[in-house]
């Protein structure tokens, strides 16, 4: 009787293999990188990576496959010998990160990191699901000298708003961008991209473009690359004319994490004093800030002790997570959800975070923050006096928002298949 193929057979036996589809530079046409994408044992029934990621979800080896696939695709462009020239797009899953590789990978991960210019994309739905993670991962990805890209951007309103929190270097556009007539909403995504990625330096890559018009609405959309059959079909690297250049990023370089919203503005002399109830007004505009881009927003606060989280806060709470990419409420005995659709962290009563009142919004066009520190008096809640500062600069709020996001908790997520790269093409 024929044994029943198995995903960890396939992982076991090293058939985990992987075709290679080229990047084109809009401008020259000429291929400066390539996206690896997995595929099973050819001719059998795990051939496509759809039914290869469904069966390791069976089997419960999505992360052992997630390693095997990415083994796969720097040992084939190894042994083709791709040049540093071109970069090599690696879809990867952040949680299988948390995990160390394999022992008898690590040695393959070390040379590639030395031989080959390697990109890994992360997809804003796994953002989404363990952005404490991914922040923790991301800093180690780029220690080793990776580029990092943020895939399907724009195929849920959450991907604009997490962007400045990754500082991807390449911004790849969900196909349905260019394969679609550029309407409204389409035009303001596209705007907001354009923004960001003329900020920081980044490449913007449209996927999918298999026609003329495509291509055009892919250059409207800024794209400097692209990606697609009209390029050329996944397949072997021997068939491809590779680059003698390499194409050009300025690589975001993400400062290392705050502690606290307060540690990166204390010592400056920049903040004033006022009382907790002359605050108040401040901290609900930076709530409703958080509704202007609707869905496109993240909204993180520290809010000291869960006792702050009032029944009313946690109404208004839930509404805001109804209308936001993400939300966050952080403090000493808050629950992994507070409220419906809010994200909670608790924090250690000795962390001093405990000391801090902080609401920060981030969103595509807009980004503010009140960064609060408590002077420790008695008496009265709202007598209680506060050293703070309210800013809209973009980089501080940011950095003030990573600090917090660095506590969020991970939530198991649907269809977890879908945050692997199990991308055809």
């Amino acid at each position: 009787m024929r044994a029943v193929l198995t995903v960890r057979s396939v992982i076991e036996r090293d058939e985990v293999r992987c075709v290679y589809q080229p990047i084109v530079d809009l401008d020259s046409g000429c291929v400066v990188a390539v996206e690896g994408l997995a595929r099973g044992p050819q001719g059998s029934p795990l051939e496509s990576p759809a039914a290869l990621f469904a069966a390791a979800a069976c089997e419960g080896v999505l992360t052992e496959l997630d390693w095997a696939c990415r083994a796969a695709a720097v040992r084939g462009a190894l042994e083709a010998e791709l040049p540093a020239s071109c970069r090599l797009f690696i879809n990867a899953e952040p949680s299988s990160f948390r995990i160390a590789a394999p022992p008898e990978l690590r040695e393959l991960f070390e040379h590639a990191a030395s031989r080959l210019s390697i990109v890994i994309e992360v997809t804003e739905r796994a953002i989404a699901a363990d952005p404490a993670s991914l922040l923790a991962t991301l800093r180690r990805v780029r220690a080793l000298g990776f580029d990092v890209a943020i895939d399907d951007v724009g195929a849920e309103p959450a991907s604009l708003a997490l962007m400045p929190f990754i500082g991807p270097d390449v911004i790849k556009l969900d196909m349905d961008l260019v394969r679609n007539p550029v309407g409204r909403s389409t035009a303001a995504l596209m705007s907001a991209v354009q923004a960001d990625a003329e900020r920081r330096g980044a490449l913007i890559l449209a996927e999918g473009i298999e026609t003329d018009v495509h291509l055009e609405r892919a250059l409207v959309a800024g794209a400097h690359l692209g990606q697609g059959w009209r390029f050329g079909r996944p397949g072997s690297l021997d068939a491809l004319t590779l680059p003698e250049h390499a194409m050009t990023t300025t690589r975001c370089t993400l400062t290392a994490t705050a502690a606290t919203p307060w540690s990166l503005i204390e010592g400056t002399g920049v903040f004033r004093t006022t009382t907790k109830r002359l605050l108040m007004p401040m901290s609900d505009h930076m709530e409703r800030l958080a509704l202007q881009d609707a869905g496109r927003s993240v909204l993180l606060s520290a809010f000291q002790n869960v006792s702050h989280f009032t029944p009313a806060t946690a109404r208004r709470y839930a509404e805001l997570a109804a209308h936001c990419a993400l939300v966050g409420a952080l403090g000493v005995g808050m629950p992994s959800e507070p409220v419906a659709g809010v994200r909670g962290a608790h924090i250690d009563d000795r962390h001093p975070l405990v000391g801090e009142w902080t609401v920060a919004v981030i969103g595509p066009h807009h980004a503010a923050a009140l960064i609060a520190q408590d002077r420790g008096d008695t008496g009265p809640d709202g007598d209680r006096r506060f050293d703070y500062l309210i800013t809209h600069d973009r980089d501080l709020v940011i950095a003030a928002g990573r600090s917090l996001m660095q506590h969020v908790e991970p939530v198991a997520v649907a269809g977890q298949v879908e945050l692997m790269h199990a991308s055809a093409a």
